[in-house]
């Protein structure tokens, strides 16, 4: 792929999002509304909160750790509600649902390395306080990713993806289609030539809606006030393909439709599959789980890399040993368009970057209830809240350094 898209003159890719009434981000934010409640009134937690739902039902479960008490069954109906499922007619109601909670404690196995590192055991790693000690909660690797593509940094087809599913979600919620339901999903194929995006291929959106309406009619409103209300006039033409409920009928919808999972939407959380994924999820877990941790942290850092013009397209690799604070690998790939070799890029991350657990915790300030905000609609490139993985404040210094300045 590296060659191929940079050097293709026709190349075409193509991401997804899904809305905040979809079934498996239903989950997510139950599972982030939970984590939230807890750590803001217990910042030692260990929480590990998994959700799932279906017709007429929330379950909860996982591994928790804590001194906090929440009403997770309040918070689960609340979270539903705000959604927008209020009805039994949308097939999903958070007043009636039942919920149900199967709660146990982290592992004392796996307290013993995240607690203290193995190197603070060892004595190879200065103990300057308790959170510099954390190890990784489980092994892995993580991924981060920016590019030039979009002012904030991130790959065309998801940017738009995302922007889609939030119009879905407005205009139904401020009564422009009021016909709306809650579930919904978005797709955006862009075409690429030499590594640049420069039209929109297809567009497809489904919503859930009333029964009684039309698909005529929704097919015009989704197209006048959704797409077009997205999509920059410049990316569309007469051979853009626009796709709206091509079913036919989208009522049934949310769990009635289909089962949801926390976890299940990792590509739509990250870039849509631009870039790589190591396959851990996000939602319901606490900052010492590196699944979420480290790859806010190579966003950080590959982000600030691509604003300092070391590259233009830029991915950073890290990965982690249960139990060990640093990490065992760190890799950068930058898909022909580094300003310096990718070996020098590497050590700029190493000089300017603590990776530690504890270290990212502290530096992205990561023990506050932020996360039941991101669990939809993406964790990474949201302009619309001030999230620390997504700040410039790391530029000047890598131009610098990198001889760029």
């Amino acid at each position: 792929m590296t060659t191929t898209f940079v050097s293709a003159p026709q190349f075409f890719l193509t991401s997804e999002s899904v809305t905040e009434g979809h079934p498996d981000k239903i989950c997510d934010q139950i599972s982030d509304a939970i984590l939230d409640e807890i750590i803001a009134q217990d910042p030692d937690a260990r929480v590990a909160c998994d959700c799932m739902v279906t017709t007429g039902l929330v379950f909860v479960t996982g591994e928790i750790t804590t001194d906090a008490y929440v009403e997770i069954a309040d918070i689960a109906r609340k979270t539903v509600l705000d959604i927008g499922y209020d009805r039994a007619k949308y097939g999903f109601d958070g007043e009636t649902c039942g919920v149900v909670i199967s709660i146990k404690e982290q592992s004392a196995d796996i307290a013993l390395g995240v607690d203290e590192a193995l190197e603070a055991k060892q004595g190879t790693m200065e103990a300057c306080d308790n959170v510099e000690v954390l190890g990784a909660g489980d092994q892995g690797m993580m991924i981060g990713f920016a590019c030039t593509e979009t002012p904030e940094y991130m790959p065309l087809p998801i940017s738009l993806a995302h922007k889609l599913c939030r119009r879905l979600a407005e205009v139904r919620k401020n009564g422009t289609l009021s016909y709306l339901r809650p579930d919904g999903k978005s797709q955006v194929t862009i075409e690429y030539r030499y590594g640049k995006p420069v039209r929109a291929d297809t567009v497809l959106v489904s919503a859930q809606h009333h029964p009684d309406v039309p698909r005529s009619q929704i097919v015009a409103d989704i197209v006048e006030h959704v797409i077009r209300a997205v999509i920059p006039a410049e990316l569309l033409d007469d051979k853009t393909r626009y796709l709206v409920n091509p079913t036919g009928r989208f009522v049934t919808g949310g769990p009635k439709g289909d089962a949801g999972l926390t976890g299940r939407k990792i590509i739509v959380d990250t870039y849509g599959g631009a870039a790589r994924h190591g396959g851990g999820a996000f939602s319901g877990k606490d900052p010492t789980k590196v699944d979420r941790s480290a790859a806010y942290m190579t966003r950080y850092i590959a982000k600030n890399l691509v604003a300092a013009g070391i590259a233009e397209r830029l991915e950073v690799q890290v990965s982690y040993a249960i139990g060990v604070a640093h990490p065992i690998s760190i890799t950068v790939e930058t898909f022909g368009t580094g300003a310096i070799p990718d070996d020098q890029i590497v050590e700029l991350v190493k000089k300017n970057f603590d990776l530690r657990p504890g270290a990212i915790i502290c530096d992205l300030d990561l023990w506050r209830p932020i996360y039941k905000a991101i669990a939809a609609y993406g964790h990474l490139g949201r302009d619309d809240l001030d999230l620390p993985w997504e700040r410039l404040d790391r530029v000047e210094e890598l131009k610098k350094q990198a001889g760029l300045s």
